[in-house]
């Protein structure tokens, strides 16, 4: 509810009240008084941490060290863990001069990850990175030229059960390394371990289904499939079944395609074009990258018409409950949850709301649509750019072509094809 100091001066003791559009942030009443708190999800269930005092600590203030504590969580740090280490009287450490594994990651995370990533990759590479020192006490301790091959086995092995994660920190140590190296924060002699240990082993055994692994799938729907699924649209809510409708007809990224606002729009000899900002998209860190161009037409188009006349609302055209944007992770959750080996599916005894496609994730519909472009005659580097893929360093170099009349010729053979499937 939205905080009301009436309703506040009322509440008893064992009383809460949770405060709207700030999840986890509650004013709990005891004996004592009032207090803010921040309700969370930890390690082994939920936990919460005292904020302040209320009416000593006032809403804005409330809010802000709720801020502070959600963003400490995110990053992987226990906002109560936190508070109660801040406790404890401080020591004087001696002064360290080694450099260490810790302080070279650290700087590697603000000199590097928080200014070059977007803010979910930089909070997803911060938390893998702080995780594993947090795992290897020892080794967040070492000085770093003295890290050996041995110990960059010995972290990544313990983590090779999850092949995925091992990878990324394979791949995140080795340019924090990198980072070191170049900044002259290490010699110049010292080994870049991280670069050549478990490489080629740490290869991923795919999604698990049923408690067993499936193995990887590069996989795209069928004709008959396709056809299936989209007259099933209309048993998945409205904000579900448009999206699974923009990957098809666009071949775009869910990113992309949950990212539109209205200035992205614009109608040009009866086209209704979309532009996706470079910045937006996944190839923004490369310099030769563009603007990603799409005709929108047949149901896309139809979509984002229906969609800009509710705009009042938010920013972006596709909103979840609340009026919040739809995210990427929203999307695959609920795709997920509608499969028949979903946990959620076989808990709730789900006949009617289970997919009658499955095994299939939203970047396949991606796939899907990659897919079907050349069976049509689409050439190969028209696809290519319809996806939103760089090309080579060297065509993209010399090459500035935009593609729009070939977009705007196969992605209508494409929507034909598709609606004829849901036919």
């Amino acid at each position: 509810m939205v905080f009301d100091p009436r309703a506040a001066k009322l509440l008893s003791d064992g009383e809460y009240m949770a405060i709207e559009g700030f999840p986890g942030l509650r004013l709990l009443a005891n004996k004592k008084g009032k207090t803010w708190t921040y309700r969370y999800k930890g390690a082994r269930g939920l936990k919460q941490v005292k904020l302040g005092a209320w009416p000593n600590m006032p809403l804005h203030e409330a809010i802000r060290e709720w801020d502070s504590a959600r963003t400490s969580k995110e990053a992987g740090v226990d906002p109560a863990e936190k508070k109660k280490a801040a406790k404890k009287p401080v020591v004087q450490e001696p002064v360290d001069d080694e450099y260490r594994v810790r302080q070279l990651v650290l700087d590697f995370i603000q000199g590097h990850i928080e200014q070059e990533r977007k803010p979910a990759g930089a909070k997803a590479a911060t938390r893998i990175l702080l995780s594993a020192l947090d795992g290897s006490p020892e080794l967040a301790a070492m000085p770093a030229h003295l890290v050996k091959r041995q110990h960059a086995f010995a972290l990544l092995d313990s983590r090779k059960h999850v092949p995925t994660i091992a990878q990324k920190l394979r791949s995140l140590m080795g340019a924090a390394w990198d980072y070191a190296l170049d900044a002259g924060r290490l010699d110049g002699d010292v080994p870049n371990w991280w670069q050549a240990v478990m490489k080629g082993r740490l290869k991923s055994k795919g999604k698990i289904i049923g408690g067993k692994h499936v193995g990887q799938k590069r996989r795209a729907l069928t004709e008959e499939e396709v056809g299936l699924l989209l007259r099933w649209l209309p048993n998945m809510h409205k904000v579900g079944a448009d999206t699974v409708v923009m990957y098809l007809w666009t071949g775009t990224r869910g990113s992309e395609i949950l990212g539109m606002k209205p200035e992205h729009l614009a109608e040009k000899e009866g086209v209704l074009w979309w532009t996706v900002p470079k910045e937006l998209t996944k190839n923004a860190r490369f310099k030769d990258a563009t603007d990603l161009r799409v005709p929108l037409l047949g149901r896309a188009r139809e979509i984002v018409l229906r969609r800009l006349q509710d705009t009042d609302k938010g920013e972006f055209l596709f909103r979840g409950v609340g009026d919040k944007p739809y995210t990427q992770h929203t999307f695959s959750t609920y795709i997920y949850d509608l499969q028949p080996y979903s946990p959620k599916s076989k808990r709730e005894g789900k006949t009617r709301g289970v997919l009658p496609v499955t095994d299939w994730t939203p970047h396949n519909l991606r796939r899907t649509t990659r897919t079907m472009l050349p069976s049509l005659g689409c050439p190969s580097e028209v696809a290519e750019a319809i996806l939103g893929h760089v090309p080579s360093e060297i065509e993209a170099t010399y090459n500035a072509y935009s593609y729009d009349a070939e977009r705007l010729l196969w992605l209508s053979k494409l929507a034909e094809k598709l609606e004829a499937l849901a036919a």
